[in-house]
């Protein structure tokens, strides 16, 4: 793009002076279109960049929501696998009343 740029200036004075005004409208439509192209794919990449960034961000929502969760249910399961009820429920086989009869 730098040589482009500086073309002109080595151009310029072996151009006669009447076609001066052509030579550099031509160059300055080739800077624009070359300015434009790079435009474009800044543009582009800056999009690609910001669908990966979005899509990061979401999955790092997801894992925290996960591990939140994931949390809760060990929290859930330490409450109900107490050592208590555990030896209880092996005990009583699970039931909560019990009977005595007497010989």
């Amino acid at each position: 793009m730098k040589d482009e740029i500086y073309r002109i200036n080595q151009d310029l004075p072996n151009i006669r002076a009447l076609d001066q005004t052509a030579e550099i409208q031509q160059w300055m439509e080739s800077v624009i279109r070359r300015i434009n192209y790079y435009k474009d794919e800044h543009i582009a990449i800056l999009k690609e960049a910001t669908t990966l960034l979005e899509l990061a961000l979401w999955k790092a929502n997801l894992d925290e929501k996960e591990e939140d969760s994931f949390g809760e249910r060990e929290t859930k399961r330490a409450k109900f696998d107490t050592t208590s009820e555990k030896n209880e429920g092996r005990i009583t086989s699970g039931a909560r009343t019990f009977c005595l009869f007497s010989n």
